[in-house]
C-alpha cells in the first residue's frame, strides 16, 4: 500500500510514464487511468498542480465512492483502482493507482488511450489492434493468410531458406518442405500464414521499399521500387545503398588498401533490417530510403511497439516487444539479425569507429524515421558532396523561412521533410551567421528572416 511518505516523494519527482497530477477529479482523469492500465499501470495524484504545488481537494463524506462508480461506469472493461485520501500539511490529496490491466486494451466512452512519456496518446485503429494481440501474445503475422494455399509458396525459396538455417546451425530442419514449415509454424491447418507469404511467396506481396538518391528532396538522381519477398528485398535494397554512397582508401603501411565508406555498412544493414522485420505490415505505407549527399534516412511504416519509447531505445538497456514474430525468426534464424531486440545497440557499436556520423531516430508521420548524418565540421575531406549537401541543406531552410515566416523546428521538420535534430542544427548555424532570429513567446513564437 501507498504510504504519506511514497506520496511526499511522488510530489516532488514530477509527471512520468507512470505518474500524473491532476487538481481536480474529471473525464481527463479517468483517461489517464485507462492510459496507465493499458501501459505499465500508474498512480494519479489529485489535489497536485503541474508544476507541483499542492492546492489540495475538497472531499464530502461520499466522493471517493463516486469517483470509484464513474471509473467503474465508464471503462471497458471496467477497471476499478486503488484509491486513498492522505493529508498533506493540512491539504487533502486523493492517490489513485491501477496496475497494467492483463487484458487490454481498456476504453473510456468509445476511446483509448494508452501512456507514454509523461502524457496521455490516443490510439489509432492500427494501435488498438496491436495492443490487443499483445495481450494475447499473438503476432498479426502468425495468422492463415486468407484465400491463400500451399500453391502460392515458392519451393525453391523455402529450400534455400532450410538450407540456410541448417548452415546458420540455431535449428535444425528436416525436408521435406512442408514440413519444415509446419514446425516453425509458417503453415498452419495446410494454408500459409502472412509470415509465409511474406517470406516465401511465388508474386511477393504488394509491401515496397522505396528508395532513392536525391540532390534535394525535389532532384532525383536514381529511384527503385523493390517489390520482392523479404529476404530478397533486403538485399536488393542494400546494393542500391552501397552503389550510391561514397567509398575512401586507408593506408595502414603496409602495401594493402583498405576501402572506408562513408557510413559503416554494417550500421546500415541493421537499420534496414530493423524496418522490414519490425514495420506494421497492417499499415499501407511503403519502406521509405532517401540518400542525400549529407545524410541517409530509413522510414519504417508503424510506430515503436509494445509500449517502448524513443528516450528507451536510446539506452542500452531498453526491452522491446516483437510485432513480427515469425518474422522476426526467419531473420534470426539465418543470423540476419543476432538476437531480438539488439538491433539499435548494434547499431551505435558499429558507429563508434565513425564518429563523424550522427545517428538519430524518431517517430513521426505514423511511423519510425532512422537519420544517419554526416558532420559537415568533422567530414572535412571525406567528401566534398557531403559538405556541398548541408550548405544545400542550410540554404533550403533559409528559403522555408524567407516564405513562410514564423514556423517553429517541428513544422520546419515537417515541411522540408528532415528530422527535427537536422533542423535544430541548421537553426544553429543560421543563427550564429545572423541571418535569422527567433521572435515571440517560447511556446508560441517562430523563426524569421534578420532583415
Amino acid at each position: 500500500m501507498i504510504t504519506i511518505t511514497d506520496i511526499i516523494e511522488l510530489i516532488h519527482i514530477g509527471e512520468s510514464i507512470t505518474l500524473e497530477y491532476k487538481t481536480s477529479f474529471d473525464r481527463e482523469s479517468i483517461e489517464t487511468l485507462v492510459a496507465f492500465a493499458n501501459a505499465r499501470g500508474g498512480t494519479l495524484l489529485v489535489g497536485v498542480a503541474d508544476n507541483g504545488a499542492v492546492p489540495g481537494v475538497k472531499l464530502g463524506k461520499e466522493t471517493l465512492n463516486e469517483w470509484l462508480g464513474k471509473v467503474k461506469s465508464s471503462t471497458s472493461p471496467s477497471i476499478i483502482p486503488d484509491i486513498e485520501a492522505f493529508d498533506v500539511d493540512g491539504r487533502t490529496i486523493v492517490a489513485i493507482q491501477i496496475g497494467e490491466y492483463p487484458i487490454k486494451p481498456i476504453s473510456t466512452k468509445g476511446k483509448y488511450f494508452k501512456r507514454f512519456a509523461s502524457s496521455n496518446h490516443q490510439l489509432s485503429i492500427n494501435e488498438i489492434t496491436d495492443l490487443y494481440m499483445q495481450s494475447l501474445q499473438l503476432s498479426w503475422d502468425a495468422y492463415e493468410a486468407p484465400r491463400e494455399d500451399l500453391n502460392s509458396l515458392s519451393l525453391n525459396k523455402i529450400e534455400q531458406f532450410i538450407d540456410k538455417v541448417n548452415q546458420c546451425e540455431r535449428f535444425t530442419l528436416e525436408k521435406p518442405p512442408l514440413l519444415a514449415l509446419e514446425k516453425l509454424k509458417y503453415v498452419v491447418n495446410n494454408h500459409p500464414t502472412w509470415a509465409s507469404m511474406l517470406l516465401f511467396a511465388n508474386s511477393p506481396l504488394r509491401h515496397h521499399i522505396h528508395i532513392g538518391r536525391f540532390k534535394t528532396p525535389t532532384i532525383i538522381i536514381d529511384d527503385r521500387q523493390i517489390t520482392e519477398t523479404l529476404f530478397d528485398a533486403v538485399e536488393h535494397a542494400m546494393k542500391f545503398i552501397v552503389s550510391h554512397i561514397s567509398v575512401a582508401f586507408e593506408f595502414n603501411g603496409s602495401l594493402q588498401r583498405k576501402e572506408r565508406f562513408v557510413y559503416p555498412l554494417p550500421a546500415l544493414r541493421e537499420a534496414l533490417l530493423n524496418a522490414v522485420v519490425h514495420r506494421d505490415y497492417a499499415n499501407p505505407s511503403d519502406i521509405q530510403i532517401k540518400i542525400f549527399d549529407d545524410r541517409i534516412t530509413i522510414f519504417s511504416p508503424g510506430r515503436l511497439y509494445g509500449g517502448l519509447t524513443i528516450e528507451e531505445i536510446k539506452s542500452d538497456s531498453y526491452q522491446s516487444q516483437i510485432r513480427n514474430k515469425l518474422i522476426a525468426e526467419a531473420f534470426y534464424l539465418t543470423k540476419n539479425i543476432e538476437k531480438y531486440g539488439s538491433g539499435f545497440i548494434r547499431i551505435r557499436e558499429e558507429l563508434e569507429e565513425y564518429p563523424e556520423v550522427s545517428f538519430d531516430v524518431e517517430e513521426i508521420g505514423g511511423g519510425v524515421l532512422v537519420t544517419f548524418s554526416i558532420s559537415a565540421s568533422k567530414s572535412e575531406g571525406v567528401s566534398e558532396g557531403v559538405s556541398e549537401g548541408v550548405s544545400e541543406g542550410v540554404s533550403r531552410l533559409l528559403g522555408c523561412i524567407r516564405n513562410k515566416a514564423g514556423l517553429r523546428i517541428p513544422e520546419l521538420s515537417q515541411e522540408l521533410h528532415v528530422p527535427k535534430k537536422t533542423i535544430e542544427r541548421w537553426i544553429k548555424q543560421l543563427r550564429d551567421e545572423n541571418k535569422i532570429i527567433f521572435k515571440g513567446a517560447s511556446k508560441t513564437g517562430g523563426y524569421f528572416i534578420n532583415e
